[in-house]
């Protein structure tokens, strides 16, 4: 992934993305969209988890691995823990997707479903399919009280013990956001892995959400950790993969195989083979690193090798959004300026056609 910038929206377990990504040789822009608060009164939760011993629960949902832990690790300090553990071991265990089976294993509880698509609703369907006059359910929450799937719950006449162990909060430096968000706009941003829904929501947000839809769609490769995170993209017709385990290093490896399929170019050229990946040209006795705009140039020129690109196509290349944002073509001509500079010995690669424009020297591999 040598010269290719990613950028990581997760809070946490974000050092750890980071690494697997810098191994593989990006650069790596850390800007967490939203951070995870543990409740600043934890009276709700305690009442919850007497709730549960005392009337006992017939289902149990386990939404999140890091809310189950929380929950349990909260009840153990109150010595009310082996009272919790009893309680769910009478109840039928529902865990929504493998972490969260994880979280519930460790604790020596074994789930009675777990839906293959780690869909919430999916969760919500099989529990309405049962007889659940009289039953109690108790659902963990996960970032946002669950409000209709426990109306759903209620009007099938269950009793509902909401369980809330954290909530979402705002990320602890929006700018970073933002910046991170306005990189992806100048196109300086070659990928996003999402951990989460609404971390996704969140970056959105953070800039002109239907700018930020189309980089996502033609530029910047966006990654998902699995099919219930994509849903926001998706359900904007933003394309986008996961891996079939939601690991990190199977998002990782996904995500390579990816942004290596879609914007790496191979480069046949009479000075050997070039390999473009991001602001990176890979030469056979050297890595050449460019600066963005440059490489923004240089990616349309190898986009179409041989083919002369006027600098008013160079202009809407590299310099991506309204037009009234873009300068003049004499900006095209510093690029080039600068480009051929950063090529060193690979710089007269990129020719002059007189009154016409620019072409590199080269065929595709």
């Amino acid at each position: 992934m040598t010269g290719f910038t990613v950028g990581v929206t997760a809070d946490r377990r974000r050092d750890e993305l980071a690494a697997l990504l810098r191994r593989r040789g990006a650069d790596v822009v850390l800007a967490p969209a939203m951070r995870i608060v543990p409740l600043a009164d934890d009276t709700l939760l305690r009442a919850a988890t007497e709730a549960c011993l005392a009337g006992g629960v017939d289902y149990a949902v386990a939404t999140t691995g890091v809310g189950w832990r929380a929950w349990v690790g909260a009840a153990e300090a109150w010595g009310l823990g082996e009272g919790l553990l009893a309680a769910c071991r009478e109840a039928v265990l529902i865990s929504r997707g493998p972490k969260a089976t994880g979280a519930l294993r460790a604790c020596g509880l074994h789930e009675g479903y777990a839906p293959g698509s780690e869909a919430l609703d999916e969760v919500l369907a099989w529990l309405l399919a049962r007889d659940l006059r009289g039953r109690r359910v108790a659902v963990q929450e996960h970032g946002a009280p669950l409000t209709e799937f426990a109306a759903a719950l209620r009007h099938q006449g269950a009793s509902v013990v909401e369980v809330p162990v954290y909530r979402w909060g705002p990320p602890e430096d929006p700018a970073a956001v933002r910046r991170l968000a306005e990189r992806t706009l100048r196109r300086e941003v070659h990928a996003l892995p999402f951990t989460s829904a609404p971390a996704i929501e969140a970056f959105l947000a953070s800039c002109d959400r239907e700018e930020l839809l189309t980089a996502l769609r033609h530029h910047a490769v966006p990654a998902c950790i699995g099919p219930v995170c994509a849903r926001p993209l998706l359900a904007a017709g933003v394309p986008c993969v996961w891996p079939e385990r939601g690991r990190l290093g199977s998002l990782v490896r996904v995500l390579t195989r990816e942004l290596i399929h879609r914007q790496r170019r191979e480069l046949v050229t009479p000075a050997g083979l070039l390999i473009l990946q991001g602001t990176a040209v890979l030469a056979p006795d050297a890595v050449l690193r460019l600066p963005p705009v440059p490489a923004a140039v240089l990616t349309a020129l190898a986009d179409r090798p041989g083919t002369v690109l006027s600098r008013t196509e160079l202009l809407h290349r590299a310099w991506p959004g309204p037009s009234r944002r873009r300068p003049d073509e004499h900006a095209v001509e510093a690029a080039v300026g600068r480009l051929r500079t950063a090529l060193g010995p690979y710089g007269h690669l990129v020719g002059t056609v007189t009154k016409r424009g620019y072409r590199l020297l080269a065929g595709g591999g």
